[in-house]
């Protein structure tokens, strides 16, 4: 069984969501102890947004040498997630959606003819097998019924994006309003590790 822990956000240790990602993957890892973990921290390394060049060379045209080093990290990234059957990934919201950093890797692995096809009946995921987990941490309220509700493009794009690429049954463990106060952010914390901790081993 193989692991990939992706973490995006900007904040080092005191960020949330690497905690709570953290967690999750100890407590998998407890479950099973022969869990091969391959860990990604799209901060201190990031992958380049995509460019011309890039989509150029994506549709067969010729690669510029100096492309060479942009394309081979943009294959590791998709063939680390190819190989992963268990993804957990941290993502705070920045500005009501994913941090830049989490959006230029999938813009790596959503990969026509890797990750999803079209067919006659239109899209159709590859990557079902998955398991995903999420560790969102989110500065406001953005749940179902709360006033910000319609600003909420982190979980929901997510949830799109995993869909599309056929793994519907993404599993999202949320710390809410921690920028709300000191209180707030100790509570949400310690729900969101509780919850990580309570996760199903398979």
């Amino acid at each position: 069984m193989k692991l990939l822990h992706i973490d995006s956000s900007v904040l080092g240790p005191h960020s949330v969501s690497r905690q709570v990602s953290a967690a999750i993957v100890d407590r998998l890892k407890q479950a099973t102890p022969s869990l091969e973990v391959v860990y990604r921290d799209l901060t201190e390394t990031p992958l380049a947004h995509l460019s011309g060049s890039h989509l150029a060379a994506a549709q067969g045209a010729p690669a510029p040498a100096e492309l060479g080093p942009d394309l081979a990290a943009s294959a590791a990234a998709l063939d680390e997630f190819l190989a992963a059957d268990i993804v957990v990934i941290g993502a705070p919201m920045y500005n009501f959606t994913i941090p830049s950093q989490l959006k230029a890797w999938i813009d790596r692995i959503l990969v026509a003819g890797k990750t999803f096809k079209y067919g006659a009946a239109g899209p159709e995921g590859l990557a079902g097998g998955k398991r995903v987990i999420v560790a969102i941490s989110r500065g406001g309220y953005y749940g179902a019924g709360s006033p910000a509700a319609a600003l909420e493009h982190l979980e929901s794009y997510l949830r799109g994006v995993f869909g599309f690429m056929g793994i519907h049954n993404a599993e999202f463990i949320i710390a809410d309003g921690i920028q709300v106060g000191p209180d707030h952010r100790e509570k949400a914390l310690a729900g969101a590790l509780q919850a990580a901790t309570s996760l199903h081993a398979a």
